[in-house]
Order: C-alpha cells, then structure tokens, then sequence
C-alpha cells in the first residue's frame, strides 16, 4: 500500500518504538500526526518530520476525535499505529494475606484503559475516517498496527494486568481484521520483545543493566532497537497481504517467570 501522501496517526508517538515509527512514516511521505501527552517531545518531533502534533490521552475519546480530524485535514487517512502504552508490576495477593495488599484494583482498571480500551477506542474512530476516503486501485483504504507485547504471551510474575491489556489487544486483531475487510481496511500487531527505549533511563549504570537483560536474548545477544521494530510497523502498513497476523519482534526471547 502506497502511503505518499496520506496522512497516518501515531499514538504514543512522542518517544520510543512510536516515535522511531512515525520517523519511518514520514521518510515514506506520509504525512504524521504525532499523538502523545508528552507535549514538548512530540511538538519536537512534529516539527522534525514536518508532521502535527496533536495532545492525546488515549482514554479520553475526544482528545482522540481531535487527533483524527488533524490527520483528515493533512490529507485521506490510511494509517493507525496504536503505540501509546504504559506499564504496571504487582503481585496478585500480597505476601501479608491482607486484602489491603492485593493488586492495587484501579491500577489495574489503569493499564487496561491506556493500553486495550485506548487502542480500540483509536481504531474505532480512526477507521470510521477510513471508511469514507476513496479506495485505493488496489481496493485498500487503510491499515491498522497495534503494538503489543510478548507478554501477551510470556508474562512474567507481577504482569497480571500488563499482560492481561497486551493479551487483549492480541485477541483482538483478528476480529477486528475480520470487521473491518468490508472496508477495505487491514489490521496487525506487532509483539516486541526487550526494545531499548528512554524507560531503561541513561548513564552507566543502565547501560550495565540492558547490557544484562540483553544476554537473555536467543540471539542476538542484545536489547532490539526502536528502528528494528518501526521497520516491522511499516512491513504490517505497507505489505498488503499482511491481514489478521500477530508477529513477535524480540530475537528469540521466550520470558522465564521471572
């Protein structure tokens, strides 16, 4: 699928895989919609790229509207790429046998807003743009990518609610692939691994530390860069037989326990 000129959002776009994506983006010629409550890093990062940036909150549904109303502006919306994220550990029962001590319930409620109902709320809306922009030749109006994670799949102790909203967003790619093949409109997701992005902070000592976690890793025996995953993204885009398909980026891993 040609994007030159379309407009695409990416939400969670400010830092990390999002922003290595929408780099990536708009080296294809599209035109990006920089979606992030990180306001200074995504203007930043709008202005490099010559994209928008928009202030997104993936829980609040307007701020969302507003995000593809930019894109709709720019130019026919063809792609989504659902990056926005963030991540939670506890222990379901605490070691205490108190209820006070159990998982922290609203965090939990927390993860799954940001991380499964923001995403599905952003397809939901982005795609209902896609539906009322000319076909492409090929019958194409958009794709969807969704990043996940592989603890999907392999989740650690302490990953209940982490896991649970990567599961989710996992579980729902094939349908919502399935809905959306009457509009023309392809969906994917992207599981990383261990990515090498700002939360592992900076400094010696945590390049000691990804260093370490690194050599978990099948091979190669290192931590995935955010350009390694945006290069996938753009194969789910831009490759038009890629439907309905979850892939792991993550060299090998396969989480222990712990």
């Amino acid at each position: 699928m040609d994007i030159t000129g379309a407009s695409a959002i990416v939400t969670g776009g400010a830092s990390g895989i999002g922003a290595a994506v929408a780099r990536r983006l708009a080296g294809l010629g599209a035109r990006v919609v920089v979606s992030d409550v990180q306001d200074e890093a995504g203007q930043a990062l709008a202005d490099e790229i010559g994209g928008t940036f928009v202030h997104v909150d993936v829980t609040d549904t307007e701020q969302l509207k507003a995000a593809v109303a930019a894109a709709v502006e720019l130019g026919p919306l063809r792609v989504l790429v659902n990056s926005a994220g963030v991540g939670w550990a506890q222990r379901t029962v605490g070691r205490d046998g108190e209820f006070g001590s159990a998982h922290d319930l609203d965090a939990y409620k927390r993860v799954i807003a940001i991380n499964l109902i923001g995403t599905f709320d952003a397809i939901r809306l982005a795609a209902t743009a896609m539906s009322r922009t000319e076909p492409l030749e090929s019958g194409e109006r958009g794709a969807v990518c969704n990043l996940a994670s592989v603890a999907a799949f392999d989740g650690q102790i302490g990953q209940a609610a982490y896991s649970s909203s990567k599961g989710g967003v996992v579980g729902m790619t094939l349908p919502v692939a399935r809905d959306l093949a009457a509009i023309g409109v392809r969906v994917n997701t992207v599981a990383p691994g261990l990515i090498d992005t700002p939360i592992y902070g900076q400094g010696e000592e945590a390049e000691k530390f990804k260093a370490k976690l690194g050599e978990s890793v099948l091979f190669p025996h290192r931590l995935g860069t955010g350009d390694e995953l945006a290069s996938m993204v753009v194969e789910c885009v831009t490759n038009s037989y890629m439907n309905g398909a979850t892939v792991r980026v993550d060299g090998g891993i396969r989480m222990p326990p712990k």
